[in-house]
């Protein structure tokens, strides 16, 4: 073939790349649109109908918001309500299976055999939530569960108890108890984040005479903050759409008095115990907002501050560390 009728070849391929492109997405995003985008659209538009079909404003956010199951603010006492229980899981999970998580990461990085540590650590992570709720139920169980017999050990009479069976029990039996099903996913995170981290920063810091504490949270910390946002934001998206875990620990109603509903559950039995569409997909746009506002928070922070902040802590500290050698211990400040 001639120099002529190859460039010509060439020219027709690349001109028909874009095209390829495209054919290639369209599979993808014809499933997104007809499994993702279309059934969030028609829950958005039932949550502002009626069940007999009538435009119904903004009446069902309304009666949803404003009924005791969703916000009980008549004493606040248990129940608190399922929006208040997801941020009680929030506020109290979240610090738990985060700084746990780190801890062991950090105590775990120069043991030998820590890969089958983690390993074992993991296995909550991996353990399915609906069986992990059993297993909950059983360690909370007065006469076989290890919770209660340790606190009778301990002459703690108050917590020797079936936690499952009191309200003041329930909902933060199963909030600590969760902590041990993700703080296998913390750990993993936080242990991949660290080796990331140069050497020479910490090698540095020696040097420098700082002390292990002066490390973490000059060096250590603020080099894993992405990984940080990542645990956080992924870690909070799982506490707003729990379901399985409370369901099988406990029922549908969220145990004694609701004392342990959520959201997911609420509109399960709006759906499917009720027959109430309208107010189950009231519960699912909540849902869908709170987690787009979590993972706007994200895209944010992470992708879009990525490119302005791209390596700004790395120079400061390599300057940090210049300017200490002539000086003494600038890390000890």
């Amino acid at each position: 073939m001639s120099a002529k009728g190859e460039r010509a070849k060439r020219s027709l391929s690349s001109s028909f790349q874009p095209y390829l492109r495209v054919i290639f997405f369209v599979p993808a995003t014809v499933l997104l649109i007809f499994l993702v985008v279309y059934p969030a659209l028609q829950t958005l538009l039932l949550s502002f109908y009626h069940p007999p079909g009538a435009f119904a404003r903004l009446d069902n956010y309304g009666s949803v918001l404003g009924n005791r199951q969703t916000i009980d603010t008549s004493d606040w006492s248990i129940p608190y309500g399922t929006l208040v229980n997801n941020f009680l899981w929030i506020a109290i999970h979240l610090p738990l299976s985060l700084f746990t998580g780190l801890y062991l990461a950090l105590t775990l990085q120069k043991v030998r055999g820590a890969s089958i540590v983690k390993s074992f650590i993991f296995l909550g992570m991996v353990t399915p939530m609906i069986v992990g709720g059993i297993i909950l139920r059983f360690l909370f169980d007065e006469k076989s569960g290890i919770v209660p017999r340790a606190f009778g050990l301990l002459g703690i009479s108050g917590l020797a108890i079936q936690w499952t069976a009191y309200p003041e029990t329930l909902l933060f039996g199963l909030i600590f108890g969760s902590v041990w099903l993700w703080v296998g996913f913390s750990l993993i995170v936080y242990s991949a984040g660290l080796t990331t981290i140069p050497r020479d920063y910490f090698e540095a810091a020696q040097m420098d005479g700082a002390s292990a504490w002066q490390t973490f949270r000059k060096v250590t910390w603020p080099l894993l903050r992405p990984t940080t946002l990542t645990v956080v934001t992924m870690t909070i998206l799982w506490e707003l759409k729990l379901f399985d875990i409370v369901f099988a620990a406990t029922n549908p109603n969220g145990g004694v008095g609701g004392a342990a509903d959520v959201l997911a559950l609420q509109m399960f039995r709006y759906a499917f115990m009720a027959g109430n569409f309208n107010d189950a997909a009231v519960v699912a746009t909540l849902l869908t907002g709170l987690t787009l506002l979590v993972s706007t928070w994200m895209f944010k922070r992470i992708i879009i501050g990525k490119g302005k902040n791209a390596g700004r802590l790395e120079r400061a500290l390599r300057r940090l560390w210049a300017r200490a050698k002539p000086q003494g211990s600038v890390l000890k400040a």
